[in-house]
């Protein structure tokens, strides 16, 4: 494989973003111009330069849309409940268990991870930030805090040994010429620890932030999770309460037969169920809009016709005003990976991967020492998961794994610390433009802010991770 101008210059622009990023900067600028630059290089050609900074953002904008429309039909209901008066009364039983907010930061760690653990943490999210995180901002949690706690124990702990389903340890294992059985068992051990050390390190690092259930605050972050902005609709309805308590029971039983019913399908169709990831966060959507016709109706009923109209068009609003920053970098590195650069640059048959192989000419000079070829192959992990998938870069990792197998530590030990670094990366706790934006928009927070904030807990509980896989296995 030759590297070329273009390859150096992705792996410049990707530093360059990361540092801008550490210095709390926006990014879409040099992202925007790194992927006219490479695609300019690289093509030859000005106008196919120009040409690569739209492809870009569209394939972007088409590979995200989905976690736009689940936070837009989420978004929809919630304020569909607000003008019922039915949010309030639907969170009021969940807040006797969150009696403050140092135990509802823990409560959405364990419920997160076993919905996550299941189904993958897209159609967890939606269920968790509608049920159980306006209860935990009422009882003193930061918004902050608990897009942190959702975030490291689904798209962290939960989606990076994927124990269940077992898709990414399978890809792993293929790739390592391994059995899957040995890097699930493997991952699952790490991923409990990398996540271990890096919940108690965000707690210990945010506690100072958890206000008392009398804060002024809380009704603050409530309002803006859901956006500050009072709703104009007028009831049309003679019987408002009693609609008010009946979805105040509906839509939380609606939403955890959905997980009953997700539940009895993985435990009769074995592995994959048919609602992991994606096809789960569609079903978790289209109940969703569903309850959303009927809250409507039960507000406005003739008026619904348009009530419904404006409840859709303030969720698309929110989405793309919270997350639309993140398209034009999604955009940058999917130029990096030969799935989605081909879409961009124009090339139908050997699309570059210009990330993916400025990896794999480092092999070459990755040392043989057990330590530092347990932190190299989590350090490309962590590097593969920049183009926001965790998943792409698992055959890279799990190839590496095989080929820096040494009497101390095996190539299941190695492709599980692959994983975990390509998957807490990309997965979606220290890149943006993953479904990392899901959980922003729905806490009504910065998902850049997000991504900082779970950085060095993230970073710390993975070296964490490596240290103890060296005396564990």
């Amino acid at each position: 494989m030759e590297i070329m101008l273009s390859h150096w210059l992705y792996g410049i622009f990707t530093l360059l973003i990361i540092l801008t990023m550490i210095f709390r900067k926006g990014v879409v600028l040099p992202a925007l111009l790194g992927t006219f630059v490479i695609a300019w290089v690289y093509q030859g050609s000005l106008i196919d330069g120009f040409t690569a900074i739209f492809n870009a953002n569209l394939v972007a904008a088409n590979e995200l849309f989905n976690i736009f429309l689940i936070i837009t039909f989420m978004m929809a209901l919630l304020h569909s409940l607000r003008d019922l008066g039915a949010d309030r009364k639907m969170i009021q039983p969940v807040q006797k268990l969150m009696v403050n907010g140092h135990v509802s930061f823990f409560v959405l760690v364990g419920v997160t991870y076993v919905i996550s653990l299941f189904f993958w943490p897209t159609p967890a999210v939606p269920l968790i930030c509608a049920l159980l995180v306006p209860a935990a901002i009422r009882s003193g949690l930061p918004a902050m805090t608990a897009a942190v706690a959702v975030a490291l124990a689904g798209q962290g702990m939960a989606l990076s040994s994927d124990y269940i389903v077992q898709v990414a340890p399978n890809l792993s294992a293929t790739s390592a010429g391994i059995d899957t059985a040995l890097v699930a068992d493997r991952a699952l051990v790490l991923s409990l620890i990398a996540g271990g050390v890096a919940i108690a390190l965000a707690y210990l690092f945010y506690r100072k932030t958890i206000r008392s259930k009398d804060s002024e605050l809380n009704e603050i972050e409530m309002r803006q999770m859901q956006t500050a902005k009072e709703s104009e609709n007028t009831a049309k309805s003679i019987h408002l309460n009693t609609w008010s308590k009946v979805f105040a029971v509906l839509v939380p039983i609606s939403l955890l037969t959905v997980v009953i019913y997700m539940m009895y399908s993985k435990l009769n169709a074995g592995r994959m169920s048919g609602f992991e990831g994606g096809d789960g966060a569609a079903f978790v959507g289209g109940v969703a809009v569903i309850l959303l016709l009927l809250s409507t109706v039960a507000f406005g009923r003739q008026k619904a016709l348009d009530y419904i109209s404006n409840h859709i068009t303030e969720g698309f609003v929110f989405a793309f005003k919270a997350m639309g920053p993140v398209i034009p970098i999604a955009g940058f590195f999917f130029l990096g990976s030969s799935d989605f650069s081909g879409d961009i640059l124009g090339i139908e048959e050997n699309a570059p991967g210009l990330l993916f192989d400025l990896v794999e000419a480092s092999q070459q000079y990755v040392p043989q020492s057990a330590i530092l070829a347990a932190f190299s192959v989590l350090i490309i992990g962590i590097i593969t998961g920049l183009d926001g998938s965790g998943f792409s870069g698992l055959p890279l990792t799990g190839a590496l794994a095989a080929s820096l197998e040494t009497g101390a530590v095996d190539a299941g030990t190695l492709a599980a610390l692959g994983q975990l670094g390509s998957i807490w990366t990309g997965g979606g706790t220290i890149v943006a433009w993953s479904s990392l934006i899901a959980i922003a928009g729905f806490c009504g927070v910065s998902v850049m802010d997000l991504v900082r904030k779970n950085f060095l807990p993230v970073i710390l509980g993975l070296f964490a991770a490596a240290l103890m896989a060296l005396i564990i296995f």
